[in-house]
């Protein structure tokens, strides 16, 4: 990685001025491949993908531009680069000119020249930094293109090319080598169980041998947010759940899927569900991490290669459930609440209504943002993003935004079941002057448990 300068960026919030520094621009490469190799494998990885469901993606873009202004990036920047469709250039480029039904034409009249190493560098801010695949433009789409999939195809051909921006590389790498992208390992991971028992007087399962329910942890709540590990406890130990933490598989956070290379989300999801499947486990449930539910509710299976043999729910899911089974009663909290819809649970991954049915359970008075639901504005941290220091300028206008929005709500508490969106509100509010605080559903619910519930 290049050494970088900063230049003083304004941003406008609120008609407030805040200086936000940004480093000079820059291109990450990992190896000592020649230029040449590193097209070779970047086109041999594309190809892996030209399966007849991106083929017809690539044939049915009518270059409309209604992908632009779903996108939250494109929407801060003004920029026609950051338009979604266009972030997939290199990949189109090479359907067309090596497998489309117009390939040999594309190609003898050198329509679609082939793709060049400065391509692909250029493009590496497109693909990483400025796509959280939160799918908004998907929904937006009027030829139902899933751009935000293409967008996490591209990323294994720029892996495998080793054009992956540093840091989210670095934490990926960590995460193959010591089963986690922020250091918690599993005997860091254990302390912090042992400690947050101690802490909250919560009673801890960890390491059971055989248990209904294995929950899983992601490395921000580990490190950051701890109280979640209690959180998740008291819930579970109120409802009399069999239930346990693995030292063998507790990370949920699958960088491997993020920075592009499946062989190592393969690794991460594999370690999850070996670990379940050991402990005769019946469901397992995810923490307030959106990428960790795309990787293993909706990609688990495709790295299994077959069916699951548990059950895999969000825990906003969990808690829904639990209260419209009666197992869960909760106290009503007197408070207006403006919910932020963590994009890969809500609008990839369909449970948008299951938080909404846990703030009902609550008492809350639930405002919702302009744009709120399927399609709620993402944060802008996503997908790796919130790593990479060159895309700070970025993220924080859309943080800005998305202050804006929830501000318009007047609601007096905020409210998420994404820790990666919470690092994100928090880190971008004490930045931005935001002052006011993001916080947890999870940690909400155990907060107002009512101890006579049904058992």
């Amino acid at each position: 990685m290049s050494n970088t300068t900063v230049t003083e960026i304004e941003l406008d919030f609120e008609s407030k001025r805040f200086s936000v520094t940004k480093p000079e621009e820059r291109f990450d490469v990992q190896g000592d491949m020649t230029d040449d190799e590193r097209i070779e494998k970047a086109m041999v990885n594309f190809a892996k993908d030209f399966g007849r469901v991106s083929a017809t993606y690539m044939e049915a873009c009518i270059h409309c531009g209604a992908c632009a202004h779903a996108c939250p990036f494109y929407e801060a920047s003004g920029n026609p680069r950051h338009t979604p469709i266009w972030k997939l250039e290199p990949f189109k480029q090479a359907y067309k000119r090596e497998a489309g039904p117009l390939a040999f034409l594309y190609k003898t009249l050198n329509l679609k020249p082939k793709v060049t190493v400065d391509e692909l560098k250029e493009w590496q801010e497109l693909l990483y930094d400025t796509c959280t695949m939160c799918g908004r433009c998907t929904m937006i789409c009027p030829m139902s293109i899933d751009i935000a999939t293409l967008v996490g195809m591209a990323r294994h051909a720029m892996f495998h090319a080793g054009l992956v921006p540093h840091e989210l590389y670095t934490v990926t790498a960590k995460a193959q080598k010591e089963g986690s992208p922020l250091g918690a390992t599993p005997s860091v991971f254990e302390d912090r169980v042992e400690w947050m028992g101690d802490e909250h007087e919560v009673e801890m399962h960890i390491d059971e041998d055989q248990a209904d329910v294995l929950v899983l942890m992601s490395s921000i709540e580990i490190q950051k947010y701890p109280e979640s590990m209690a959180a998740t406890a008291k819930i579970l130990n109120h409802m009399g759940k069999s239930w346990t933490f693995r030292t063998d598989g507790y990370e949920a956070t699958n960088f491997g899927m993020l920075s592009g290379n499946t062989g190592w989300q393969k690794d991460m999801s594999m370690k999850v569900i070996a670990t379940a499947e050991k402990i005769g486990a019946k469901l397992v449930i995810l923490p307030e991490c959106g990428h960790a539910y795309q990787a293993l509710r909706w990609q688990g299976a495709n790295m299994y290669g077959k069916p699951l043999p548990f059950k895999i729910q969000h825990i906003s899911e969990f808690l829904a459930d639990a209260v419209d089974a009666g197992d869960l009663k909760l106290k009503t909290v007197n408070k207006s609440v403006a919910f932020h819809d963590p994009c890969q649970v809500s609008r990839r991954g369909g449970a948008t209504p299951a938080p909404r049915k846990v703030l009902e359970a609550l008492g809350v008075e639930l405002r919702e943002a302009e744009s709120g639901g399927n399609m709620n504005l993402c944060c802008g941290g996503g997908g790796g993003v919130i790593t990479i220091h060159r895309a700070d300028t970025l993220r924080y206008k859309i943080m800005a935004n998305k202050f804006r929005q929830l501000d318009s709500t007047g609601a007096e508490m905020m409210v998420t079941s994404c820790s990666n969106c919470r690092q994100n509100f928090d880190e971008s509010g004490e930045k931005l002057s935001w002052g006011k605080d993001m916080n947890s559903l999870l940690e909400l619910v155990a907060e107002n448990l009512v101890e006579d519930a049904k058992r």
